[in-house]
């Protein structure tokens, strides 16, 4: 009961702050009526959807639209309540000061809430209220071409010009648009690219998810240079619980199945050699391995038979994998493909002039491209989403690389 607390007293006061703001602006009876019977129903529908929530069935549409709902509901009333406490501020230090000097607002010790102050937080509240709002309904299927066109010098020469399609996060049980998941594959198609890369997440968490959307993945064409795979920390059903550990092993076998349904090659701590004319390339694609979560990519066993003077391509679906070991790794992993981080799905994109999410203080590599020492790494913000049905900012992503071959690596 007490880690309800701290939640519901936060919640009381932005309520608090926000009837508040309501009453000063508008005096009609019937305006704050209708204001307590919304929040009373938001409210009474957030909690119970919360209690439902049960760990052996996991993310569902209903308790996912909870959590975009509570967002909605408290996001924008703090922003009411930090205008109308920092005006709260303002009145008690005039209120001293009038006391002193005489009579204070007929009387009263606390000088009248201002209207326009109330105005002022309800227009700035506004604002993530439409956004949180346009992430739910539009946003998460918003997808974006990204293109990016990376050069090496030490890239075989039948490779310059290759393209690859990368998609990460696909997250198949938060899909709930039938429609504009097939746009998405059409995008993917339309791109035309010589291989393409899915680095993990195929579901939240059971390979049922997954049932509805297969026919849809598999209409992926299969690219000459082919379709792999690897795994993401939720497809290894570790946020839910189980009957047994035969249930949960047989859900991961599910899952892994899921890839060659799909016409994907997963590869499973292995390295494949794709060749092209005369000349061939490493991709390898290691298991999950995650600073904050489930380590079983063991990239010495993905390696295996590589030579250090081979152009690798390494795929790896947590960014803190190539943050704590890939970019020093003595056997040059030429380009890591990540994703895991969502973009926090939420943030601030400006291209050229401003990138921002919170999820920027706990992966120092969270969405784009990244380098070191001529050593590269691309994080995809992810095609589906999970927890907050929505994307604001950080839209859905199909990355399109170019692979060229030139003297410096830029």
């Amino acid at each position: 009961m007490l880690r309800w607390l701290i939640p519901l007293i936060i919640i009381a006061v932005v309520e608090f702050y926000s009837f508040q703001a309501i009453r000063t602006v508008s005096k009609s009876r019937a305006v704050l009526i209708l204001y307590i019977v919304v929040t009373l129903i938001t409210v009474s529908y957030i909690v119970y959807q919360f209690t439902q929530y049960e760990r052996s069935v996991g993310q569902t549409h209903q308790s996912m639209l909870a959590m975009g709902m509570f967002l909605i509901f408290v996001v924008p009333k703090i922003v009411i309540a930090a205008v109308l406490f920092g005006e709260d501020i303002f009145r008690f230090f005039k209120a001293i000061i009038v006391h002193f000097v005489g009579d204070n607002d007929g009387g009263k010790f606390m000088p009248t809430r201002r209207r326009f102050v109330s105005q002022i937080a309800l227009g700035l509240a506004s604002i993530p209220f439409a956004s949180l709002l346009y992430g739910m309904t539009i946003g998460k299927y918003n997808f974006k071409i990204i293109k990016q066109t990376l050069n090496f010098p030490d890239l075989p020469d039948s490779f310059d010009g290759v393209t690859i399609t990368h998609i990460s996060d696909i997250h198949s049980g938060s899909f709930d648009n039938p429609d504009k998941i097939a746009y998405a594959i059409d995008l993917i198609n339309e791109q035309n690219s010589d291989l393409v890369l899915f680095t993990g997440d195929i579901v939240n968490t059971h390979a049922s998810e997954m049932h509805p959307w297969i026919e849809t993945f598999k209409k992926i064409h299969n690219p000459v240079l082919g379709k792999y795979s690897i795994l993401g920390n939720h497809d290894y059903g570790e946020y839910s619980e189980w009957s047994s550990e035969e249930a949960k092993q047989e859900n991961f076998r599910e899952i892994k199945d899921l890839h060659r349904q799909i016409d994907f090659n997963l590869l499973l701590n292995q390295n494949v050699r794709i060749q092209k004319g005369n000349d061939s390339i490493r991709l390898v694609g290691v298991e999950n391995w995650g600073k904050h979560f489930k380590k079983v990519g063991d990239l010495n066993v993905a390696s295996e038979g590589i030579a250090n003077d081979e152009f690798k391509i390494l795929m790896s679906h947590d960014p803190s994998h190539w943050d704590s070991e890939v970019q020093h790794d003595e056997r040059n992993f030429h380009l890591t493909l990540s994703g895991h981080t969502h973009g926090f799905q939420f943030g601030i994109e400006i291209p050229g002039f401003l990138k921002w999410s919170p999820v920027k203080y706990v992966y120092k590599q969270w969405a784009g491209l990244y380098e070191n020492m001529g050593r590269f790494i691309y994080v995809n913000r992810g095609f589906g989403f999970h927890a907050f049905p929505g994307r604001v900012g950080i839209m859905p992503e199909i990355t399109v690389i170019t692979l060229k071959k030139s003297g410096f690596p830029v």
